[in-house]
């Protein structure tokens, strides 16, 4: 557990390694292809499909960046426009993710805290409330390439014995 409550894989003995540039690939303009689940938690498996933008840049040389995006579904015409704003803890040297959706103009509490592991995948989780119940929420970043990113996130209900992938994205950067 961090001091923000949330929860973090173990780490690993010896010599940390410094992450600070763990989202320097996130850096620059992206065309993002995104599913997500309509009523994670219930069963369903019914998914939405949205296309769009993104575009991230750094803040504090690099230990901070604001990640802004949009994307719309051409099955439903929803709009989902937000920034993640990623902040780099030199002392715990993890990263904690604040999420903000446009339509109500709120950071979400509590950031969902974690860090990349030495191949490359990151790992981030918090706590959050569900509907009125509890659950464990992880954001996870995988095969990353200068081109191309993937990311999803799950929520498990039963803190962590079982997860279900609610939100995945595909990234492929735009080139000038």
């Amino acid at each position: 557990m961090t001091s923000s409550g949330a929860t973090t894989e173990p780490r690993e003995s010896g010599t940390q390694r410094d992450g600070q540039h763990d989202f320097d690939f996130a850096i620059g303009r992206w065309k993002f292809h995104l599913r997500r689940l309509k009523r994670p938690l219930t069963g369903s498996t019914e998914w939405v499909e949205f296309d769009g933008e993104s575009e991230a840049r750094p803040i504090w040389g690099g230990r901070a960046n604001l990640d802004t995006v949009r994307v719309e579904s051409a099955e439903t015409g929803e709009v989902i426009e937000g920034l993640t704003l990623r902040l780099y803890n030199t002392e715990t040297r993890e990263w904690s993710l604040y999420w903000a959706n446009a339509t109500n103009g709120i950071l979400s509490l509590p950031p969902t805290v974690g860090s990349f592991a030495a191949d490359g995948r990151g790992e981030f989780y918090d706590r959050e409330e569900l509907e009125g119940r509890p659950i464990l929420v992880r954001y996870a970043w995988s095969e990353i390439t200068p081109t191309s990113a993937h990311f999803e996130q799950a929520f498990s209900p039963d803190d962590g014995v079982t997860w279900e992938t609610n939100w995945i994205t595909d990234q492929t950067r735009v080139t000038n």
